[in-house]
């Protein structure tokens, strides 16, 4: 009988989280799965709800004390944090309890595009930092990335058919000539990809890149055309979205990708305690590796050194791109809050 692993999962009640949890749960032969929460979040519905289901519940302040974050994590031999995007670097000290703990694996917050370290995106350079710190220290673990979400990837419609799951709408923007290949996955399907990850020997001390499909932009505006019935009329602006951080509007910028880069980064580092400023930036950063640079392909993956998680696990064919477009317009996806651009 093989011996289950317990796993703790910091940034359970997120949306990358859940979609971990989840996975993590799907698998019971193979994991005990605990959830570790801040001393803040005990009381929180969602929190609660965990709980409810029989998730066991470990608090801890990854920012206090290291005596005591060492004690919450003995007895761990799995960790994975989905830590929020402004809290990388708490990642550091939790990474040297869990040397500390014995810890037997550690999955970092990673879970993002493909992209090279040094100046092409901030957020991936903040995870960096961490990346190096665990190298230092010689703690075994795994850099998991999945590309961007199908959910936040697709154009709407001109009947309105998509506007319930859409985070921005309307959106017919294209990047550039729209030609660009770029990696993408569905939410859902990262936590299956991790649960298939954290078990198997091949991926320690490596990186993986876990993914549904590869599309460009005129690909994904064809295929979302194509099953609706419906003319999309692109907005080929080679632009990015922008924002007035004032009244934080959001409007097609008439500047390039590169000078809303270079303006949502200056108003992020002009005020380092808005987040939405921060938000804004990495979204330009996103659209900067992802369009001018191209990063996001596997062919840049394999360049980086990535696993191709495809090629580990050939048995699981995670959801492609059209297959979530179809439950889209049949209305199985998530209602979201928009931002609406009219």
């Amino acid at each position: 009988m093989t011996t289950k692993q317990r796993v703790l999962l910091l940034g359970a009640t997120g949306e990358t989280g859940r979609s971990i949890l989840q996975g993590l749960l799907e698998d019971g032969e193979s994991f005990e799965v605990e959830v570790l929460v801040r001393p803040s979040s005990t009381t929180k519905p969602a929190v609660k709800a965990l709980a409810e289901r029989g998730v066991n519940i470990r608090v801890a302040d990854i920012t206090g004390p290291i005596e005591d974050l060492v004690k919450v994590l003995s007895g761990i031999d799995v960790l994975i944090s989905v830590i929020d995007a402004g809290s990388q670097l708490a990642q550091i000290q939790l990474a040297t309890a869990a040397k500390e703990a014995g810890v037997k694996r550690f999955i970092p917050c990673a879970f993002i595009t493909v992209a090279p370290p040094g100046g092409v995106m901030a957020l991936r350079d903040s995870k960096e930092q961490v990346y190096q710190h665990i190298r230092k220290l010689y703690l075994p673990h795994t850099i998991i990335d999945v590309g961007f979400w199908y959910q936040i990837s697709f154009p709407t419609v001109p009947s309105g058919r998509a506007d319930y799951t859409a985070i921005i709408k309307p959106n017919a923007a294209i990047h550039g000539d729209g030609k660009t290949p770029t990696i993408l996955i569905d939410r859902e399907d990262i936590g299956r990809f991790v649960a298939r990850i954290v078990k198997d020997n091949r991926t320690l001390n490596k990186s993986v890149i876990a993914y549904g499909d590869v599309l460009s932009e005129n690909e994904v505006f064809g295929t979302m055309e194509r099953l609706s019935g419906e003319k999309i009329e692109r907005q080929y602006v080679s632009r990015a979205i922008r924002c007035d951080f004032r009244t934080q509007r959001f409007q097609i910028s008439t500047d390039d990708i590169m000078s809303a880069r270079a303006e949502t980064a200056a108003a992020a580092k002009a005020d380092p305690t808005n987040t939405f400023a921060g938000m804004m930036a990495w979204l330009q950063d996103y659209n900067y590796s992802k369009y001018v640079r191209g990063d996001n392909t596997l062919a840049h993956a394999t360049y980086l050194g990535y696993l191709d998680a495809r090629e580990l696990y050939p048995d699981f064919q995670p959801k492609g791109f059209e297959h979530f477009v179809r439950d889209v317009l049949d209305g199985k996806g998530e209602k979201r809050q928009a931002i609406s651009l009219r």
